[in-house]
């Protein structure tokens, strides 16, 4: 039997969560944790899912908030428990989607 299926519905559901990910919006920079490159990971094979994020700086003042927002948000679009790891790699612009829109 073929894996094509498992894999089609693993790749499915990590599309499924990066675009409810589209709803958490970090309020200094205002956009969204996906356009800053913030989430580094997403295993859709692991139990629970587990979420990889980096923050923007070491002492975002909003880092409570954002991390919460972003394993509510996993977990409602994924529909299963999820883990939210805060990675310590430092966040640069070059990991955005488009780093021009902060008008660097």
């Amino acid at each position: 039997m073929s894996e094509e299926p498992a894999q089609e519905t693993t790749a499915a559901l990590e599309q499924k969560i990066r675009a409810a990910l589209r709803s958490v919006v970090d309020p200094e920079l205002h956009l969204d944790v996906i356009a800053l490159g913030l989430i580094r990971e997403i295993d859709t094979s692991a139990s629970p899912i587990l979420l990889k994020m980096v923050l923007t700086t070491p002492f975002c003042p909003f880092a409570p908030w954002m991390v919460r927002q972003v394993h509510e948000v996993a977990e409602r679009a994924a529909g299963v428990p999820v883990k939210v790891e805060v990675l310590q790699q430092q966040w640069h612009p070059e990991m955005m989607e488009d780093p021009s829109l902060l008008g660097f």
